[in-house]
């Protein structure tokens, strides 16, 4: 994002920053009020919420910017399948140049091949493409929690460690997509990024929220290295790049979890950008990736497997180019989770599709 984290934080100082921020300011006040009207018509019923034949687990989250919710996706996919549940994922398709090519769906087809993922901006269009076309069981929808016209049997929301509250403002003043009382609505709460906070930390944000919506369950989630994967689907072991220069790069919305993800690795990091949010990897700016990289002694380039679907390349700038693989451990709550989890399968199995 940029600038923007950097004003709405307040790290940027000076008049033209408080200007900026007043600004802000004063669009948030109206973009409020559009919120609280929209969340007014579901929560009394002026507006309809469709449910479909079978259950729905919604991922979302109440800041902008990346909180890890692809990794929880596919952590529950694999879970469900484990489960011997035919699950599949809908999302709104954010920023696809066409149906299902979204950075979301790419990522996620790489980890799940086969799996069923329909992308289109009305999710309820998309969970009946997905149970009648493809004969799903389950949903998982993803970034659905302020997409309220479809009905959900578990309302899942990711809350990022490092900066849980959005700057305590609404957008743009902050990056609050609504009130932090919409999180009466969760069923679960997930704090994402767990590790990179103290305990003492984690335990003022539980605080919070929990005096907000006691009834949810908390979990605690960190986000941990699998693998290295090229353009060929080749994989090699995190740690055979330990200790050795590599340059990154990545365009998703908190670079900075990913840099940490690679700090913990053990990678020597020569040099890093971070790029835009859903950055478009178009051709010339593929070429101006090279051109830096190949300025730089390093054995390898690093970047996410979101960044890699869009880079069909194993090398850049003469450099092996590797995407790291990231998945989910919860370190604290996981056993509650599941047996929510076990009831919609129950719940699944017994669906009559349509």
């Amino acid at each position: 994002m940029g600038w923007y984290p950097e004003i709405v934080s307040g790290e940027w100082r000076g008049l033209l920053a408080a200007g900026i921020r007043g600004l802000f300011r004063a669009i948030s006040v109206g973009y409020g009020w559009v919120v609280r009207y929209r969340n007014w018509r579901f929560d009394t019923g002026r507006a309809k919420v469709h449910r479909l034949p079978v259950p729905v687990v919604s991922v979302g989250n109440v800041t902008l910017g990346g909180t890890g919710k692809t990794p929880m996706v596919a952590w529950l996919v694999r879970w469900f399948l484990d489960h011997h549940v035919r699950v599949g994922v809908i999302s709104r398709g954010y920023k696809a140049p066409r149906p299902g090519a979204s950075d979301e769906a790419q990522e996620l087809r790489r980890q799940l091949p086969g799996l069923v993922h329909v992308e289109d901006p009305d999710r309820v269009r998309a969970g009946w493409k997905a149970i009648q076309q493809f004969g799903c069981q389950l949903l998982v929808a993803d970034d659905a929690f302020q997409h309220r016209r479809l009905a959900r049997d578990l309302d899942m929301v990711l809350v990022d460690a490092r900066e849980p509250f959005g700057f305590g403002y609404l957008f743009p003043r902050g990056l609050l997509r609504e009130p932090i009382r919409g999180l009466r609505r969760a069923d679960v709460v997930v704090l994402s990024r767990a590790d990179m906070v103290s305990v003492a930390q984690r335990d003022e944000i539980r605080q919070k929220i929990l005096a907000e919506v006691p009834q949810a369950d908390w979990v605690e989630a960190v986000y941990v290295p699998v693998e290295l994967v090229n353009a060929e689907g080749q994989t090699v072991a995190v740690e055979s790049l330990a200790g050795q220069p590599v340059a990154a790069f990545c365009g998703i919305g908190q670079p900075a979890g990913f840099r940490y993800t690679l700090e913990q690795c053990g990678y020597q990091l020569i040099d890093f950008r971070a790029l835009p949010d859903h950055y478009p990897y178009r051709p010339w700016q593929v070429g101006r990736l090279a051109d830096w990289l190949s300025l730089l002694e390093v054995k390898a380039v690093l970047c996410t497997l979101k960044d890699l679907a869009k880079i069909p390349q194993c090398h850049l700038g003469g450099h092996p180019l590797w995407g790291l693989r990231i998945g989910i451990e919860l370190i604290e709550g996981q056993a509650a989770l599941e047996e929510r989890l076990r009831a919609l399968v129950g719940k699944a199995l017994e669906a009559r599709l349509v």
